[in-house]
């Protein structure tokens, strides 16, 4: 699910400003933007996004300043100052032309001075940033939450939709392996052949051929799957991945149904209800 989160927090020495945003993806993946000497404190940030947030691509941007009052520590290279100062030397002395770096030139030659962060303790900076994510997981967390109630609220209408197919199709299941029987007796006679409804050897072939037919069982499994669903939307725990599961299974039973029923109508509702949980499979890879 998408959500954002900003979250703020300061020590004596050190502001910390954390944003989070997530958007949809099937499995969990942070991705931490930070200074590169904070770099060592990603394990600790990724641990504590994924209590919070189990799916989705997770970015998190960590700006960090000194506390007001703290003077910035500026450190200078002073090897590669004199290997710049040295170049252009050598420059002079191939040009036959003096060549003097102005103050500009070291300014703008990265590495020369380093601003800020030369003396950036990550355990020191931890103790402001850690507050930090945890209000801006705070805040994302009810942006997501409301956007949760959003997907519920339409899940829940199409599986009415679902339940409302599977009604239809369980009204004409009792009468579908009486008509297949007759259908059946039907070819047989217009083929010619006359047969012993006594016999009890076709008696077993009819017997199987209804029971081919029936499709009790899926409806069955149908209900339970229904149910099982409205459980998973009303659990405390993430149900992204078991409502993705359910999914599959519900596909599986109407696909079911559809080639055992052998019917114009049933198949019509078949091909509704399929449409209808693709749209369902396809809210159900944003839900956390």
């Amino acid at each position: 699910m998408t959500g954002f989160g900003r979250g703020t927090a300061s020590t004596d020495h050190w502001q910390a400003t954390v944003e989070i945003a997530s958007v949809n993806r099937k499995q969990a993946e942070v991705v931490f933007q930070a200074p590169r000497e904070l770099n060592e404190l990603e394990s600790r940030v990724r641990k504590l996004v994924l209590t919070a947030v189990s799916r989705g691509r997770i970015q998190v941007s960590l700006n960090l300043e000194r506390a007001p009052g703290i003077p910035a520590a500026v450190k200078v290279d002073e090897p590669l100052a004199r290997a710049f100062d040295a170049a252009f030397s050598q420059l002079s002395r191939i040009t036959g032309h003096p060549m003097l770096p102005a103050p500009s030139d070291y300014l703008r030659q990265p590495g020369i001075l380093t601003i800020g962060t030369a003396d950036l303790d990550a355990e020191s900076a931890w103790l402001a940033i850690e507050p930090a994510i945890a209000e801006a997981l705070s805040q994302l967390t009810i942006m997501r939450r409301r956007e949760g109630d959003d997907l519920r609220a339409d899940l829940l209408k199409r599986l009415a939709i679902l339940e409302s197919a599977a009604t239809r199709i369980a009204e004409g299941a009792p009468a579908r392996p009486i008509r297949q029987r007759e259908i059946l007796l039907k070819r047989l006679r217009d083929a010619g052949l006359d047969l012993d409804l006594s016999d009890d050897r076709v008696l077993k072939e009819l017997a199987l051929f209804a029971d081919r037919c029936d499709i009790t069982e899926e409806l069955t499994r149908l209900d339970s799957h229904f149910t099982k669903f409205r459980e998973y939307l009303d659990a405390a725990e993430p149900p992204g991945r078991a409502l993705d599961f359910l999914c599959q299974e519900l596909f599986r039973e109407f696909n079911t149904i559809g080639s055992k029923a052998n019917d114009a109508g049933i198949a019509q509702t078949i091909v509704e209800a399929k449409t209808e949980l693709e749209k369902i499979r396809e809210q159900v890879q944003n839900v956390e």
